[in-house]
């Protein structure tokens, strides 16, 4: 598996992007990662199965995250996020020339790779979604909204603690301490981020139907952070949407007792698209 890394700059802010490639590439997917966290913790099981099965894989830090600079849990706005994900693909196509394209986002990514399938022109051969951000499985305090929307507009770069327990990432206790020790983490949220995506999510839900692109949902039923009915409304508004629900599973599915299944319910689908 060869590795690389490459960097772009939008907004005044320089990404750190990564690449995996196979000896023989078939395919290329793009990765998103979510809210807090970076595309390097994909290495340990999503990453190197893909890799496997000859798929290259090209990966970026959000912006406010990993090791892409700027304030930590903030970005400019959603266009700027979409706009990040299109300079990813722009670096997958000009390394991978003529290869299927795939999307691949996981929460926050889940909703970004979602959205950009249904705002921009594009030709990719799939979407792939997990526990995408699209409703939150519990109801903000009142004061936290409404101080979240006073901010956003007086002042959108100051972050608050999104009070995320590490325990509802994973059944298995071994990844939730990995997430815990990890240094790139972070609990930090601004309003251009918490607002923009609990808005962006509910878009997506209600224009699910002029979805272009065929699409994989995976959601476990006992995720806490993220509710799976989002995910359940939008395949339900689409006809190129395939929902796979996994029982009890948590939030971050390729790092709970599922991930296996889940891969082979990825690769099965995506076998299908050609």
């Amino acid at each position: 598996m060869k590795h690389q890394t490459f960097t772009f700059t939008i907004y005044k802010t320089h990404f750190h992007g990564q690449i995996w490639q196979p000896e023989n590439t078939k395919g290329v997917i793009v990765l998103a990662h979510g809210m807090g966290e970076h595309a390097t913790r994909y290495i340990d099981f999503i990453i190197p199965s893909f890799v496997k099965n000859d798929y290259a894989v090209v990966a970026f830090d959000h912006f406010g995250h990993g090791k892409t600079t700027g304030k930590r849990g903030h970005n400019p706005n959603f266009e700027a996020v979409l706009t990040s994900i299109e300079k990813t693909i722009d670096k997958a196509s000009q390394t991978f020339p003529n290869k299927p394209m795939y999307l691949y986002g996981h929460s926050m990514g889940g909703n970004a790779v979602l959205n950009y399938a249904l705002r921009k022109p594009n030709n990719f051969q799939g979407i792939i979604a997990t526990s995408p951000f699209l409703k939150l499985a519990f109801e903000p305090p009142a004061w936290k909204m409404t101080l979240g929307k006073i901010l956003q507009k007086i002042a959108p770069s100051i972050t608050l603690g999104n009070e995320l327990d590490p325990n509802l990432v994973s059944r298995d206790a071994k990844e939730v301490e990995k997430y815990i020790n990890d240094p790139l983490i972070h609990d930090q949220i601004s309003a251009n981020f918490s607002l923009t995506f609990i808005a962006s999510g509910k878009w997506a839900i209600k224009n699910a139907n002029i979805l272009k692109t065929a699409t994989f949902i995976a959601h476990g039923t006992d995720d806490k952070i993220i509710d799976y009915k989002g995910s359940k409304a939008f395949a339900n508004n689409s006809t190129l949407a395939t929902l796979k629900l996994y029982e009890g599973g948590y939030h971050e599915l390729h790092n709970d007792f599922c991930k296996e299944t889940l891969f082979s319910d990825i690769l099965i689908w995506l076998a299908l698209q050609g």
